[in-house]
């Protein structure tokens, strides 16, 4: 699915938008989507909606390709193993960057303003 910030929902603001159906992200468990040209992967696991970059961060590979795993997602390139929640690697000071998602009824909407973590922290920042 391609979408554009600007065709958030009536009512809405730019910072969401309609990206996918939770039923179609639960039978597939992930999903790549495009939003502003930026690819987004998808994941749906422990009953939860996560959204990382598509591109890893190491290698460039699309992270939509790769496996979840004990609530990780396993890059296809070189087995980086990045936390859902957090978007780290647990062997690495690199974080993946991640979007934040809600869920209403059957659809998933992204904020397309990716999560702001602070250097060498797994935290997010308050600004």
């Amino acid at each position: 699915m391609s979408t554009d910030a600007a065709s958030a929902p009536p009512g809405s603001t730019r910072d969401r938008v309609a990206v996918a159906t939770v039923k179609e992200l639960t039978r597939r468990r992930k999903l790549r989507v495009e939003v502003d040209g930026v690819g987004i992967a998808l994941f749906h696991a422990n009953d939860r909606v996560y959204a990382f970059a598509d591109l890893c961060i190491h290698q460039d590979r699309s992270l939509a390709k790769g496996t979840l795993l004990h609530g990780r997602v396993i890059c296809p390139g070189h087995q980086w193993r990045f936390n859902l929640e957090t978007g780290y690697e647990e062997d690495q000071d690199l974080c993946q960057p991640t979007y934040p998602v809600t869920v209403e009824g059957d659809t998933v909407y992204l904020d397309p303003a990716p999560r702001r973590v602070l250097p060498g922290s797994q935290e997010e920042s308050s600004s």
